[in-house]
């Protein structure tokens, strides 16, 4: 389990294919405390640590997550929000996030706000999918790129956060622009509460 609260927006060192799977090499500040079988969240999505050294990491990728999530279209270099799992007696200073992607949306624009930005998702809209938690609310709690945000202004099949300077340039926010795909996690108190409607 995570919250949505970025460590660090660290690069990819090397990306290698086996049969389906993606190994993702990674470099970061934290890769020494790193322990073998560890979860760590990519871009909201959750991986666990299979080989390090001391200042890098692998995680295995397979064909579903990469399915589902912008981890298949990485290059070396490409920065990527890393969050370790959170530590039970802290805060949970942004919200529950599970490290399971639910889907692919895509920047459709990019608005300075005199100091702060907006950016603008799409994603393809489901009516089954909304009426089972997947879609967000104004004021709700939505995960772009493993970053828990506030919604403004949803739409069916869209929605704006509001992104201040230090997210912007401590995430992999200053690479989004539009046309970029990103990946998004709904809320899950929403989808609990989607599906004890139902009942």
């Amino acid at each position: 389990m995570f919250s949505g609260i970025i460590e660090e927006a660290a690069p990819v060192v090397a990306l290698r294919r086996e049969k389906e799977n993606l190994h993702i090499t990674m470099s970061c500040s934290f890769a020494s405390e790193l322990t073998i079988d560890q979860s760590v969240a990519h871009n909201g999505v959750c991986l666990t640590v299979v080989s390090k050294t001391s200042d890098t990491y692998t995680v295995t990728a397979i064909s579903e997550t990469l399915k589902c999530s912008n981890l298949g279209q990485l290059h070396p270099g490409d920065k990527v929000n890393l969050e370790r799992s959170m530590v039970m007696n802290g805060r949970l200073d942004g919200h529950i996030v599970q490290g399971h992607v639910d889907q692919i949306a895509m920047c459709k624009e990019v608005k300075e706000a005199d100091g702060s930005w907006y950016f603008t998702f799409e994603y393809p809209f489901d009516k089954a999918m909304a009426k089972r938690g997947y879609m967000t609310v104004d004021k709700g709690s939505v995960t772009v790129n493993g970053v828990s945000l506030t919604v403004c202004n949803p739409t069916d099949n869209s929605f704006q956060v509001a992104i201040i300077p230090y997210t912007y340039e401590h995430t992999n926010f200053h690479q989004i622009a539009v046309g970029t795909i990103v990946n998004i996690e709904f809320d899950i108190i929403g989808k609990y509460v989607s599906r004890m409607m139902t009942f």
